[in-house]
Parts: C-alpha cells; sequence; structure tokens
C-alpha cells in the first residue's frame, strides 16, 4: 500500500523553528552530530568536504567540535581538526560500554579513521575537549561515503563510491577489514545497522537499489534487494528505534518511505511521502516514536510525524541559504528543561553554515 502526500503543493503548516545561534565554517559542511553520550550531550560535531577545483583538483575538509548550551543561546568553537575532505561521521552507540566517545569519519581519501573524545588541559583549547585520533585503515582508492557502527561498536560498516562495501572489526588498536565485496552498481550514499538484528546491513545507492545483507556468512549473504521503489538513488536509511519490524528509506526523488521487512524476501506495506527536496538525512526524535526530522537538500528542513495513518509534516525550517544536508536532535537537550522545546542542528553546503534552533510546533501534542 501506498500512501503519498507532497508539501510543496501547499499540504504541511509553515511554521518555522525558533532560531537560538549560528556559526559560519571554513568549508562546505555536510554533516552534523550531537553526542549521544549522557555526559557529553552538550557536544556537536560538524564535518566539511570543500573540492579545490584547478589543475591540480584536491578535496579538503575537517572536524569542528562546538559546546551547545540553548538555553544561552550559546554555540562555542571547541576544537578544528583539520583532515581531508569528509562524507560522513557517527559517533559511537551509547550502549557498547567503550569508556570515552569515539567519532568515527569517512573520507574521500579511502580512509576510515576514529577518534576519541578527550578532555585536554594543555595548547589553545580553552574549552578542554578535543579529538584525538586514534585508529585508521586505508580501504580502498575510492572514496568512503557512508559508514555506521554496529550496536557493540565492535564493528563500522562503510559505504564506497564505486558501489562496494567493506565491513571492518573495531578493537583499541587497529581497524581491520573482515569483508569486502560488490554490494551496488553506483555510488553507495547510505549503510545502516538493524540495531535490533545487528547481523542485518541496510544499504542504498545511486543506482536506485534498497538492499539488505546477513554479515554473518562471509561474503555476506544477500537477503533481498528492492529495485523498483525507488525512482531515484537512495541516500540515507534508518531503522526505527521503536518498532523492529520498521526500516526508513530517504531518496533523491524527494520521498521517505517506511518499510515494513517481516516478509524478510522482500519489504511490504510501503507507504511514503514526498517532501519537495532530495531526503539526505532522516533523524529520529530521541524520545517520541515515528517523529523524524529530514534533510531535505534544495527544500530546507523537515519535521515529519510518521504515527498515525496519515504520514504528515508538522513543521519546516528554510532559513539556510543552499543545500540541507546535515541534521540532528541534540539526545538530552531542553530549553527551561522542557522536553517538547528539543534543540536541533542543521547545516548547509555552500554556505558554509551551522545553526542551532529548536522547534514552534507542538510535537508533544
Amino acid at each position: 500500500m501506498m500512501r503519498s502526500c507532497c508539501f510543496c503543493y501547499g499540504c504541511p503548516p509553515t511554521v518555522c523553528g525558533m532560531d537560538i545561534a549560528q556559526f559560519y565554517l571554513d568549508g562546505n559542511t555536510d554533516a552534523v552530530e550531537f553526542c549521544p553520550h549522557y555526559s557529553y550531550n552538550h557536544v556537536l560535531a560538524a564535518a566539511t568536504y570543500t573540492l579545490q577545483e584547478g589543475d591540480n583538483p584536491s578535496r579538503s575538509g575537517s572536524i569542528v567540535l562546538f559546546n551547545v548550551n540553548a538555553g544561552s543561546g550559546q554555540l562555542d568553537l571547541l576544537h578544528c581538526l583539520e583532515s581531508t575532505g569528509i562524507f560522513d561521521i557517527k559517533w559511537s552507540p551509547v550502549d557498547a560500554n567503550i569508556g570515552r566517545p569515539l567519532l568515527a569519519q569517512a573520507d574521500s581519501d579511502g580512509y576510515v579513521k576514529v577518534h576519541g573524545l578527550e578532555s585536554s588541559s594543555d595548547g589553545p583549547e580553552e574549552k578542554g575537549l578535543v579529538l584525538r585520533e586514534g585508529t585508521s585503515e586505508k580501504i580502498s582508492s575510492s572514496m568512503c561515503l557512508c559508514l555506521d557502527w554496529n550496536p557493540s561498536a565492535t564493528s563500522i560498516a562503510v559505504g564506497l563510491s564505486d558501489g562496494s562495501a567493506s565491513l571492518l572489526s573495531r578493537s583499541e588498536t587497529k581497524l581491520e577489514i573482515e569483508q569486502e565485496w560488490k554490494a551496488h552498481d553506483f555510488e553507495m550514499w547510505a549503510v545502516s545497522f538493524d540495531t535490533h538484528q545487528p547481523h542485518l546491513l541496510y544499504m542504498g545507492s545511486d543506482d536506485c537499489k534498497f538492499s539488505c545483507w546477513d554479515v554473518r556468512d562471509c561474503p555476506s549473504k544477500l537477503v533481498f534487494r528492492n529495485s523498483k521503489e525507488h525512482k531515484m538513488g537512495v541516500c540515507c536509511i534508518t531503522k526505527s528505534m521503536s518498532d523492529p519490524n520498521v526500516v526508513l528509506t530517504g531518496s533523491y526523488d524527494e520521498h521517505i518511505r517506511v518499510w515494513d521487512i517481516r516478509s524478510i524476501s522482500k519489504p511490504v506495506n510501503q507507504s511514503s511521502i514526498c517532501l519537495g527536496g532530495g531526503v539526505w538525512r532522516i533523524k529520529q526524535h530521541p524520545h517520541v516514536p515515528g517523529l523524524v526530522l529530514a534533510a531535505c537538500m534544495h527544500n530546507g528542513f523537515a519535521l515529519v510525524d510518521l504515527r498515525g495513518e496519515e504520514i504528515k509534516i508538522v513543521e519546516t525550517y528554510n532559513r539556510h541559504g543552499s543545500l540541507a544536508y546535515g541534521a540532528d536532535w541534540q539526545k538530552g537537550g531542553s530549553i527551561d528543561g522542557k522536553r517538547e522545546n528539543m534543540v536541533i542542528a542543521t547545516c548547509s553546503f555552500y554556505d558554509r553554515l551551522v545553526r542551532i534552533w529548536t522547534p514552534q510546533c507542538n510535537i508533544f501534542a
């Protein structure tokens, strides 16, 4: 069953979030990720990717750490780590019991690198938190475009620009390639472990295919591949935190799709909504099952309520001036201690801007 709506035709409310703070970076900004670890919920990481064109083109990037205090309107720079161009960053899972938070990056030189968040009592970092590079691994001569941690933080899955996938094992001292296989025909923009069944790995690509692999086998075994529903490339995939049977996908074709995968041979009972722009990121609300934040590329950002019979857009945010790429909820953040005043970070590419804001709609109604 397919249900569809399109806010570019006037369906949704026009409420726009309340701005708190903003910061301009030196590079094109493509990802923002709040640290999910309780003691570090105030830490925001932003990643950049800048192509230097010319006779000898090069790709530069950085990871920038911020301290976020929405109540006092603060978005303070903590630390900047220079790098090659970065396509994706992910914090380690909270329940992995690994001590300090870890931040993994996928970059244009074909590397996966893992950094540790540490306190610093020396150097120019007045705020006392820095990223220290720990382990790294050269994956390929192709670019690493996306990555995800398994729930125990013992493995990292990587999607590459040639359509191949890699599964890495992680220890305190090294990253090591366990598996490599050709998963898709073109650039792979999405890779996501199933948080309820960590041996399942979902992938999406510019070939318009949504696939699932069982990594207990070597090489990994294809569980399903859907080649019909996405009309353009698959940009992002996330497993529902509350429903073990639900997976969400976002596509260049402007739709969020909700999949029920209880029929393991193929996804069934699909529903979707058009957001008027390519869906580059989907982030689930930390406390409200079925409420998601979407980065819609050419159409800003949207809060989408997937609960109930009708999928609906409850709020949009269009105060960025270029491609809407990065978006995330602050995991423990609120204003005045009220959970309904959740804090959001978003970023846009060409204007190199990070914004902090809070929704104005009553999302708990």
